[in-house]
């Protein structure tokens, strides 16, 4: 069950053709939205809008206590509310397969590896009767001591093989310990992070509804394709017996690329009822069961020569992960790829707490390890009296300093010295404190940037519909647009290959019936769907066929072996408040290389959202956990606040020309993630250079600033 996107697709700002390829491109052009009427008219349907006939409505039961199991669940009173179907538990639920993801075993034990995991789903007629029957839930538990805080010198630190992303968990280049010792100015740093969460504005939520053998599922998810093969793997079915539609979703930031609790309790209240059902989780709840940045402990360890170019570079992560599932946030790879030194060790320790699995969180990796970074490298440019961009620009290598291959492009040093020239930098006078606006201090800080260009394989199909005097053209993909404009800039890609009009390409998304696609993460969506659909509408215009089905996996298996990243610079001006500590950030510039650019207008869009929640993770998101109850202490938009109109000032972004030809057809790298990856450090340097105060602790909230002379 195909889902047909059915907005106006008329293009204001393209240039009208009729397979004149030689015309001005549609592709780069700053088309509006596709989805946007439908979206401002809320006729735009996210998954918890769709309601089958006969829906009922499922709430899941959360665990009281961080660790232990559930010794007895009394239903009576919840069976008795009005309206009540069922409840759930694991004495009575549907069996399940094992999927790749144990998090996602739910109702299957009594065992509750943290607070927060569910132990029922009420089903009722109503939200409401789910929700009081939820209430009226009576679980006894075995409750068994708990550990929930994270530190370098915790007894079951465990070094893994592998982080997240399959990278080596630790890496050593040249002789760290010679090179340390020998230089003459050596650094020893520790930067802390808490937890953060992802928090989309839309909550996780699923319906689904078993027609005969077949599962229809409704999903909030970055990714259809693999939701449909996890539920097909849990109940037994084979892909093809399931649907998952992902239409529109009210963003994610990570937290939606796997398959959450939801869809799959939807499923399992729907299989045990008889009944569609929807499953929609209260804010209160993402903390504890869609994953989180986890806390990292980030020591480095530099040493540096007289003219500041690196003789060593130590980064050592230290982090945590459940008992449920391993999860290492990547932290240290970034410092493998940045600046060359002639020693280099890079590594992570975990421990396994009794915790909620944390998880991808924009940027997983490199927004907290480059925040840690790039702040060690301004203490040296201001140890040492050098420029901060200057000695960046000292550092910068000939090729990946740790793989030893050489990058498909690297215009770090264009984003810095455009960047300053955009921000004024050379009127900066560096000396810390040195500028007052009464009771307030002002400072200017610098950050570099870096994101992975990652591409994955990848389906789509294109079919020609009108004659030679009205071209029309269906491209078909699953694809997930998550507030990106996915469906924008694929039409963009179609239309350029096929050379019409970006009107007269209409392009249907997020379902799983639609040719297979990776999901919307690691800022690799568009260049995964783009190269399949460039591919396809290439074909179909080169063949006498109507209609064109292409697969990309051998194409994505045969590039050549480069270095493929994406590069930034973030400025940012701000001010402190001597006497409340508050932190406000007055000017945000960002400077960018991130090859073709697709579409400016939703390129733009995704930088200033990378570098708002960039913001956001330097001066008020953080998540603490409760050592006495083992949970997360903030559960709303109220105790977890995310960056409001009052916190964002004026916030630009720009861009370098870059063509990269070793990328893909299209030749452009993922944005979605590199604007946050600067921010915090930018913002961090600036409150030092404003104070003379080095903080190395984010949120710089003004508790932790506190007065300042």
């Amino acid at each position: 069950m195909a889902v047909h996107d059915t907005t106006d697709t008329t293009d204001t700002t393209g240039t009208t053709r009729r397979g004149d390829r030689t015309a001005e491109p549609v592709l780069g052009s700053a088309a509006p939205r596709r989805e946007g009427p439908a979206k401002l008219t809320g006729t735009a349907r996210y998954a918890a809008e769709h309601t089958p006939p006969d829906c009922a409505y499922g709430w899941p039961v959360a665990a009281a206590v961080a660790h232990g199991s559930v010794t007895g669940i009394d239903d009576s009173d919840a069976m008795a509310v009005p309206g009540a179907l069922a409840v759930l538990t694991h004495e009575n639920a549907p069996r399940l397969g094992e999927p790749d993801d144990p998090t996602l075993l739910l109702l299957q034990s009594p065992r509750v590896p943290h607070r927060g995991w569910y132990v029922a789903l009420a089903v009722g007629e109503t939200p409401e009767a789910a929700r009081e029957m939820a209430r009226a839930l009576h679980v006894s538990y075995d409750e068994e001591p708990h550990d929930v805080l994270v530190h370098p010198d915790h007894p079951k630190l465990y070094h893994p093989e592998q982080a997240n992303g399959g990278y080596p968990g630790a890496c050593e280049r040249g002789d760290f310990d010679a090179e340390y010792d020998a230089a003459p100015h050596r650094f020893d740093l520790t930067y802390t992070l808490g937890p953060l969460h992802n928090h989309p504005m839309e909550p996780h939520a699923a319906t689904a509804v078993w027609e005969g053998g077949h599962l229809i599922a409704y999903d909030s998810s970055q990714g259809a394709t693999v939701v449909c093969q996890t539920l097909a793997t849990m109940f037994g079915l084979d892909p093809h017996q399931v649907t998952v539609v992902a239409e529109h979703v009210g963003g994610g930031f990570g937290s939606k690329g796997t398959p959450r609790p939801p869809v799959v309790l939807a499923a399992m209240g729907a299989k045990h009822t008889g009944r569609a059902v929807k499953v929609a989780l209260p804010r209160r709840e993402l903390p504890f069961v869609v994953g989180h940045r986890a806390p990292t402990v980030q020591r480095l360890r530099i040493g540096a020569r007289d003219d500041g170019t690196l003789a060593a570079l130590g980064h050592d992560v230290t982090t945590h992960t459940s008992t449920v599932r391993e999860f290492v946030e990547q932290a240290a790879v970034p410092s493998r790829v940045m600046y060359g030194s002639d020693g280099s060790r890079t590594g992570h320790g975990v421990v396994a707490l009794d915790v909620p699995t944390p998880s991808w969180m924009r940027a997983p990796g490199e927004a907290p390890g480059m925040y840690a970074l790039e702040c060690a490298m301004d203490e040296v440019a201001t140890a040492l009296g050098i420029d901060p961009i200057e000695l960046r620009l000292r550092n910068i290598p000939d090729r990946e300093p740790d793989s030893g291959r050489p990058f498909s492009s690297h215009h770090l040093a264009d984003c810095l010295r455009e960047g300053a020239r955009r921000f004024g930098w050379e009127r900066r006078d560096p000396r810390p404190g040195a500028r007052r606006d009464g009771d307030l201090l002002l400072g200017t800080g610098v950050a570099a940037s870096t994101y992975p260009a990652y591409v994955a394989p990848s389906t789509a199909s294109v079919q020609a519909l009108g004659d030679g005097s009205r071209p029309a053209y269906h491209v078909r993909i699953n694809a997930t647009d998550i507030g990106t404009g996915a469906r924008t800039v694929l039409a963009q890609v179609a239309a350029d290959e096929l050379g019409v009009p970006l009107e007269a390409v209409r392009i249907d998304v997020g379902s799983s019936d639609l040719p297979a696609a990776p999901l919307a993460g690691g800022s690799s969506g568009t260049a995964s769907w783009g190269w399949a659909v460039h591919k396809a509408c290439r074909e179909l215009r080169e063949s006498d066929g109507t209609l064109v089905t292409v697969d990309t996996t051998s194409d994505v298996q045969g590039q050549e072996e480069y270095a493929r990243h994406a590069f930034g610079a973030v400025f940012a001006e701000v001010s402190v408040d001597t006497v409340t500590g508050e932190v406000r950030v007055r000017r945000l510039l960002g400077v960018f290389a991130a090859g073709r650019i697709l579409n400016a207008r939703t390129a733009r869009s995704q930088f200033i959202g990378g570098m708002t929640m960039g913001l956001g993770m330097a001066l008020t998101e953080h998540s603490s956990l409760d050592t006495r109850l083992g949970g997360f202490v903030e559960k709303d938009l109220a105790g977890y606040h995310v960056p409001a109109h009052a916190d964002v000032p004026d916030i630009d972004a720009h861009w370098i020309e870059e063509h990269d030809p070793y990328l893909n057809p299209v030749g452009g790298k993922g944005i979605g993630e590199i604007g946050i990856v600067g921010t915090p450090a930018a913002i961090a340097n600036a409150v030092h250079h404003a104070t003379g105060r080095r903080y190395r602790e984010l949120p710089l909230t003004p508790d932790r600033v506190g007065v300042v002379a």
